[in-house]
């Protein structure tokens, strides 16, 4: 069973490595330096920006100049096990060019042709930046030639580190420019020229060098970067332990520990395939040793992780990058999107204590457990750069990169001084007589070593992490390049509005499935930025002609919900792979319950569109300014009752209240969901209080509930039997 187990671990560290990180591990010392020191650089270079701003787009040039170089030298061009059709005919047609090494153990030479050729001409940006901007709309034969090769290395780039999808839309969508002519009516446009493609595209910030590369380059690096150097600290088995220790003894233990220790990293790690991987390796053979089927364990932790990416503050890295397209301060989307998350994760953990009944799951004795106390004490100086970080950003109102900083610069503290003190207390404790001074010398310089190591490590962790992020963010700016210069929102929404026969519901339908299925292919990040361009506009136009209106933060907050979704979503959800691969499970089975245990998650977008006071939204003024909420008795309140809301849909999902519900109960517990959801509904046509509706429905269910405890006489007293 362990070897088993150690298997699964593999192959799912494999999976993030070849998501996240890129799967090649050369054998040669050189190339492996080589890889570690540009990722070193990247991550000093960040660092330097952020101390001392310098001009944007020269600052995203280097940003993409270093992420298309590492694709090139850490990505293979293809998987060895399975090769394209193009490798195929070459060997057939070529006999014996199949090499001996594995591409993942080695860097081919033309791949370091093709990853320098693509980092010249990204920095051709910034060695001719200048003469650029004194030609702007009037770029030269060598400017258009540039930026074609340029164009073209950055889809095969993408192509390598996230799969086909996304570089196949931008080919699409960049055809679409050229072909506009052509197209049906209601897409036709005029065309574009190849030199204006490449002027928008390349050479101005309305394409690749746009808005989400600026936000990757600016903000999401020092984030990742504080992420990977707290995971490297040993913040990432901290928060595992202390979710195990204080919730383990609970019935079904384990898979609550999965969802807190989940949501604690998800706060600062925002991968969700990152995300099981850490938190998987551990929960879920733990899930399974107290009686939790495979495919439920892993989906446990799928459901857990991939919602690590609604909670604030990076959110996956959309909290910056719909923070710049919507035109909100940063802390305005965090505060939208705080109690959707909590009620999100909230739920999962009552949805685990559902199952956990259901299956009559056994607890873990309390003896078995480390102590709580002990256990939270000793990593509490993990604790620091978060309350930095949160004090930073909220109290004191200071920029995110400005935080970022803080919080980095005292983790890094910690990770120097941690090693040092562990070593002195041993020393403290075990012998502290003078005559071992010199023993103590050495171990607290080794310490120290040690800790400066750690600290170098996270710097290139952070980096390797980023690599996928900036080729995504620069591979989904073509597709808003196109969107901009082609005025294709308009289209679209006359599109989505054909279809959809004005129906507002069947519009934001149509959209979550668009979501889920774009998602499928991209990640996250590169999901919401296309979905944000193209249909987050289409439900705020749509929703205005049908006389609502519908936040712009409420719209990019639906979209994002959806796009994460498709992690755990089969057949691609990548995340359910990883899980299932360290639960032993299948991994369609996987993703299917998983999907079931988000259903929570997949119904939480439609309602705070049409109720923004989950978003702490009041309404929006004349001028489309939005209105606050500020009432903390209000937001108490609207808190509780939407958490009993998703109790309640959680119940009626899980067939499960105090005991196994029948139809009709579950018919009822639905019912009581939309009273406390929307009250509006009977509240308006009888004139009465949209509160006492809520607390009607919060007295029905706690009737039904108290039904079932003595129909299934759990409050019998002890030695009756009926």
């Amino acid at each position: 069973m362990e070897s088993k187990t150690k298997e699964g671990k593999a192959v799912s560290q494999e999976i993030m490595a070849r998501v996240e990180s890129g799967p090649r591990s050369p054998d040669y010392p050189i190339s492996r330096v080589a890889i570690l020191l540009i990722c070193l650089v990247w991550s000093g270079y960040q660092l330097y920006i952020a101390y001392q701003p310098i001009n944007a787009t020269i600052a995203r040039s280097w940003h993409l100049g270093f992420a298309i170089l590492l694709v090139y030298l850490a990505y293979p061009a293809y998987n060895e096990t399975r090769p394209p059709f193009w490798v195929k005919l070459i060997r057939k047609v070529i006999p014996h060019t199949r090499s001996r090494r594995s591409l993942r153990s080695r860097i081919p030479f033309l791949d370091v042709v093709l990853g320098v050729t693509a980092a010249v001409t990204t920095l051709y940006i910034w060695w001719d930046y200048e003469g650029i901007i004194m030609r702007q709309g009037l770029p030269s034969v060598a400017d258009v030639w540039i930026g074609v090769v340029m164009i073209i290395l950055l889809l095969e780039a993408a192509r390598r580190a996230l799969g086909a999808a996304l570089p196949i839309l931008g080919i699409i969508f960049i055809a679409y420019s050229f072909l506009g002519p052509y197209m049906p009516e209601f897409l036709r446009h005029r065309g574009i020229p190849l030199d204006y493609i490449v002027n928008d595209q390349y050479l101005s910030t309305t394409g690749i060098f746009g808005v989400p590369l600026g936000v990757s380059t600016d903000f999401v690096f020092l984030f990742v970067l504080f992420g990977a150097l707290l995971e490297r600290a040993g913040a990432g088995k901290y928060f595992i332990d202390v979710a195990f220790s204080g919730l383990g003894w609970m019935r079904g233990g384990p898979a609550k520990a999965a969802v807190v220790a989940s949501g604690m990293t998800g706060m600062v790690s925002g991968s969700s395939i990152a995300n099981t991987v850490t938190t998987g390796t551990f929960t879920i053979p733990l899930m399974k040793k107290v009686g939790l089927p495979s495919h439920k364990a892993a989906a446990v932790e799928v459901a857990a992780s991939t919602n690590g990416q609604l909670m604030p503050p990076i959110m996956g890295a959309a909290a910056f990058i719909m923070a710049e397209i919507v035109g909100i301060p940063y802390l305005d989307v965090v505060r939208a999107a705080l109690i959707p998350a909590l009620i999100s994760y909230i739920t999962l953990f009552y949805v685990v204590h559902l199952e956990a009944r259901k299956l009559d799951i056994k607890r873990i004795p309390r003896s078995e457990l480390p102590r709580l106390s002990k256990t939270f004490l000793r990593g509490i100086h993990y604790l620091v750069p978060i309350f930095v970080l949160i004090i930073y950003l909220v109290v004191m109102r200071r920029s995110a990169i400005t935080s970022a900083l803080f919080a980095i610069e005292a983790l890094a503290v910690i990770m120097l001084v941690q090693r040092p003190i562990i070593a002195w207390l041993a020393w403290w404790r075990a012998d502290h007589t003078p005559t071992s001074g010199e023993t103590l010398g050495l171990a607290l310089r080794v310490s120290f070593v040690d800790g400066a190591r750690d600290i170098v490590f996270g710097l290139i962790g952070g980096a390797r992490n980023m690599i996928a992020v900036g080729v995504a963010t620069a591979s989904a700016g073509i597709i808003v390049g196109v969107v901009t210069s082609t005025g294709l929102v308009g289209r679209f929404v006359t599109l989505i509005d054909t279809i959809s026969m004005g129906n507002v519901y069947l519009m934001l339908i149509l959209t979550a499935i668009t979501s889920i299925i774009l998602g499928m292919g991209l990640p996250t990040t590169a999901n919401y930025i296309v979905m944000a361009t193209l249909t987050a506009p289409v439900i705020v136009a749509l929703g205005g002609d049908a006389g609502l209106i519908f936040p712009i933060i409420a719209a990019h907050l639906f979209v994002f919900y959806f796009g994460i979704l498709a992690d755990d979503t089969p057949p691609v959800g990548l995340a359910a792979y990883a899980a299932a691969a360290i639960g032993r499970a299948d991994p369609i089975r996987t993703g299917v319950q998983g999907f079931t245990y988000d259903l929570r998650t997949a119904i939480l977008p439609f309602i705070f569109l049409f109720n923004t006071e989950l978003l702490m939204i009041d309404s929006m003024a004349g001028d489309g300014e939005i209105l606050w909420i500020d009432d903390p008795l209000r937001l108490i309140w609207i808190f509780v009752v939407s958490l009993l809301a998703m109790f309640s849909f959680a119940a009626a999902i899980q067939g499960f209240f105090a005991e196994r519900c029948s139809i009709i109960e579950r018919s009822v517990l639905l019912g009581l969901c939309i009273l406390l959801f929307r009250p509006s509904v009977v509240a308006e046509p009888i004139d009465l209080p949209r509160e006492l509706i809520q607390g009607l429905a919060i007295i029905a269910c706690a009737l039904l509930y108290s039904q079932q405890r003595l129909r299934s006489g759990s409050w019998r007293p002890k030695g009756r039997t009926g």
